[in-house]
């Protein structure tokens, strides 16, 4: 486990966001981007809007910064605003990694708190697994929506990349 395969499995997490993104949300209507879901978090808005908070709770939580609030998904109805606020939390995450050293990933990076126990891979992963889990999500609601998608496996984009 190293620092450079941290940075590696979010490459792979930024482009599946961006993937999903630019292949898919595109062509919804409006009626279906915020279509009501009885799963999880609901519309694909709500979805998106959940991980780009996760996210950015996350992150900021590890570079000092003060937690944000939840993310409103109702204050979201401008798919420009998501993408806007999507891509500074992407940068944000980018710079933590670009400084993440080896030695970083086994410090606990919280000092108190529900999380004072957790080391700092733990958490990179969890924030990596947490968004291949809502993008199958949201992939599925795609579907149900009329939209074909196709796979986010990490092979495949292994594959891509070799």
């Amino acid at each position: 486990m190293n620092a450079g395969a941290f940075r590696h499995f979010y490459a792979y997490h930024f482009t599946e966001n961006r993937k999903i993104w630019d292949d898919y949300i595109p062509s919804l209507s409006q009626e279906q981007f915020t279509q009501a879901v009885g799963y999880s978090h609901g519309s694909v808005r709500n979805q998106l809007v959940h991980l780009i908070s996760v996210d950015d709770t996350w992150f900021s939580a590890l570079r000092g910064l003060q937690v944000p609030e939840p993310l409103d998904p109702a204050k979201f109805d401008d798919r420009r605003l998501i993408r806007a606020r999507w891509d500074t939390v992407e940068q944000h995450m980018r710079a933590y990694l670009a400084d993440l050293r080896d030695d970083m990933l086994f410090e606990k990076p919280f000092a108190e708190g529900e999380d004072k126990d957790l080391i700092l891979w733990q958490v990179l992963l969890h924030v990596v697994n947490h968004g291949t889990d809502h993008r199958a999500q949201l992939l599925r609601l795609l579907n149900d929506l009329g939209i074909k998608t196709v796979s986010q496996d990490y092979i495949f984009y292994v594959y891509e990349h070799l």
